[in-house]
């Protein structure tokens, strides 16, 4: 199989749903699939067999392996031409996903949990996840609008270039409109003097925007001619990224953000406005690594 989509499953509605779209991004991308389940019971030295009082088809064994065949059935009836692989392997979440991702072309979770996946995206897991995999993660949650733009988080930074790329490829495999997003205050800092100048007591709202608005189309600038079969919309709004963010979500397929940023979009995933979008988004949120993080 070449390198695949892997999609984490519990056995929760919420994986269910990311096996779902789990499937559909590999089709999209002409790739595999890997269905894998974290089992991390062998670590807690507890009976993995069936009880000696109840059905043979008992025990924790039969059930992760019951859990990956209920979402390889889901992934077929999705997708039924795309290659599926399945595996139960043993380890915390965490752990599991974070190896998995070394080999593949995204990771899919849903965004509530049980099981091998409790608690997701409730505690500090979510931001690690999506801090250090080492391929986009996918989380699937909030209604999807098969119709809408994939909506792109911009920042200007460097790490940012990840999820620019990641927002075109995906858009164009789509055939969706792309959306980039960009947002800024007018506090965000003093508009640049000479050295040795005094700082400007009041700042030039002008010139602010101008400069929002250099950075928005630097952070585009050559995506375009990479992806001609994208059409792009380039938005600039005064305000919190993450109220931008939430809202705009609500008429989009997709979102898009990195793991890192700056400016409008500063501590994205290691703070309120990470928690927020997680939490939040009315779409799938996507989260792009730059190999820079």
């Amino acid at each position: 199989m070449s390198v695949p989509v892997v999609v984490g499953v519990d056995g929760s509605p919420s994986s269910l749903l990311a096996v779902e779209t789990a499937a559909r991004e590999a089709r999209l991308r002409g790739v595999g699939l890997r269905v894998v389940h974290a089992f991390i019971w062998p670590a807690m030295h507890v009976p993995l067999g069936p009880s000696p009082l109840g059905p043979a088809e008992g025990g924790l064994r039969n059930l992760a392996d019951t859990t990956v065949a209920d979402a390889v059935e889901r992934a077929r009836t999705t997708e039924p031409e795309v290659e599926i692989e399945s595996a139960v392997v043993t380890g915390e979440p965490l752990s599991v996903l974070e190896a998995e991702s070394r080999s593949a072309a995204l990771v899919v979770v849903g965004s509530r949990g049980l099981g091998g996946f409790t608690g997701l995206l409730l505690g500090s897991t979510a931001v690690h996840l999506s801090a250090h995999g080492r391929c986009p993660v996918l989380v699937v949650r909030g209604r999807q609008e098969p119709a809408g733009p994939v909506l792109l988080a911009v920042d200007g930074s460097p790490a940012g270039e990840a999820a620019v790329a990641f927002a075109f490829a995906e858009a164009s495999l789509r055939g969706a409109k792309l959306v980039a997003l960009h947002t800024w205050n007018n506090w965000t800092g003093p508009v640049a003097t000479a050295p040795g100048d005094p700082l400007p007591l009041v700042y030039d709202e002008t010139m602010l925007r101008d400069e929002e608005e250099r950075v928005l189309a630097e952070a585009l600038s050559g995506w375009q001619d990479k992806f001609p079969d994208v059409t792009v919309e380039r938005r600039l709004v005064q305000a919190h990224p993450r109220q931008a963010l939430i809202e705009a979500s609500e008429s989009a397929q997709l979102l898009v953000v990195g793991a890192r940023g700056r400016g409008g979009f500063t501590g994205l995933l290691l703070g309120s406005v990470s928690q927020a979008v997680l939490h939040h988004a009315h779409c799938p949120v996507a989260v792009a690594r730059s190999g820079r993080d």
